[in-house]
């Protein structure tokens, strides 16, 4: 008989700590699987949606403003010099360095119009690039084209406006053709139109107010991009917006930390449950651990017999725990990317780690069971037969 075969064969005899053993390493490798998995598929989500974040880099006039605020007041400022952004040094923008990540540019026309007994804040914009400068735009209706103009809800509101409507801004009639769904910030007190007929409106054919750039945020040189673009447009002062982007990536590495955490402390658990059962089952057997040694069994002999014993149970738990933590992942998921569905594909490298790792804590926590085996007196151990 093989000593593999007295491994299996023991296995069998003492099932009860089989499962128990298999139990505490199915949770511990499980465990970590889960967690390194759940923190990719949030990583795979928050690059997702930081490339559909919208504009995350601003293009504004340079201004020498003097700022009158003092403890969170703000009471203005003195604008002593401004320069015009002229819409066709925009096209600068597509020879930077860094032009590949730039995945829209909304140029922006800003003036007051006066409506009635009301003065509103009125926004030309490029309805072309609006999908991406503004992705969480929901309109009841349609994007305004030329001769039509598209209220906030609030301003809707107020001015009593809904879609079909018409009014006059500076003497010309525009149409409604739909109303913006309420967004939280300010655009729902703006009247939005093209960025053509606001140009007109306001007297400012060829200029713009302001430029909204979106850049391709996963692994993109977001300062790099702001010096680039400061010296591709010098009249403008060029400002990335980065603490939405920033605070979910220290969110997420505080989760990876938490993560470590919650996967040492099972692994270490693990390693006990291990332990503390093949301590037991080494108790159980000590007097057929003396008849092997009376037999003429070497102690790397029984060493090998408690060993193979180890790596059969944590073969099983490795096997099982993978799929097992892609399952825990798959319900969890939701709850970590506001009911998004995220697709977990199988990864043979991380199956193949989580085999290993149950190997190896198995191997580990079963070496000092196995020496404490081969101290056993086989006369002491024969005698309590």
């Amino acid at each position: 008989m093989r000593l593999t075969d007295i491994a299996l064969l023991n296995l069998r005899r003492r099932k009860g700590k089989a499962i128990f053993l298999v139990a505490g390493l199915l949770i511990a490798v499980s465990t970590v699987v889960t967690m390194r998995t759940l923190v990719e598929a949030m990583t795979h989500d928050i690059n997702h949606k930081l490339e559909k974040f919208g504009a995350n880099i601003l293009v504004v006039p340079k201004t020498e403003t003097l700022s009158l605020s003092y403890g969170g007041m703000s009471l203005g400022g003195v604008s002593f010099e401004m320069e015009e952004l002229l819409e066709a040094d925009l096209a600068a923008i597509a020879n930077i360095e860094n032009a590949g990540n730039v995945a829209g540019v909304g140029p922006l026309v800003l003036g007051v119009a006066e409506i009635g007994d009301k003065r509103v804040l009125c926004a030309g914009v490029d309805t072309s690039v609006v999908g991406i400068l503004k992705p969480w735009w929901k309109v009841e209706g349609e994007l305004p084209g030329p001769d039509e103009v598209m209220p906030g809800v609030e301003a809707a509101r107020i001015l009593g406006l809904a879609r079909g409507d018409t009014l006059f801004v500076a003497g010309r009639e525009l149409t409604v053709s739909g109303i913006l769904a309420s967004t939280g910030s300010q655009d729902d007190q703006l009247l939005f139109t093209d960025l053509k007929t606001a140009q007109t409106l306001f007297g400012k054919e060829g200029r713009v107010s302001m430029v909204e750039v979106a850049a391709l945020c996963k692994d993109c040189p977001i300062d790099d991009m702001v010096n680039q673009l400061s010296g591709a447009l010098p009249s403008a002062k060029v400002m990335a917006i980065q603490q939405v982007v920033k605070g979910r990536m220290a969110a997420l590495g505080q989760l990876k930390k938490f993560s470590l955490g919650v996967s040492a402390v099972m692994l270490f658990v693990g390693s006990l449950m291990v332990l503390v059962t093949m301590m037991g089952s080494v108790r159980e057997r000590t007097s057929e651990i003396g008849v092997f040694r009376a037999l003429g069994f070497r102690k790397s002999h029984v060493v090998q017999i408690i060993f193979t014993e180890s790596a059969c149970l944590s073969l099983v738990a490795g096997v099982l725990g993978y799929p097992l933590g892609l399952l825990i992942t798959k319900f969890a998921l939701p709850a970590f990317t506001e009911g998004r569905a995220v697709a977990l594909p199988l990864d043979p490298v991380m199956a193949a780690g989580a085999v290993g790792l149950a190997l190896l804590l198995g191997l580990v926590s079963s070496a000092y069971p196995a020496l404490a085996a081969t101290r056993l007196d086989p006369n002491e151990a024969l005698r309590a037969l």
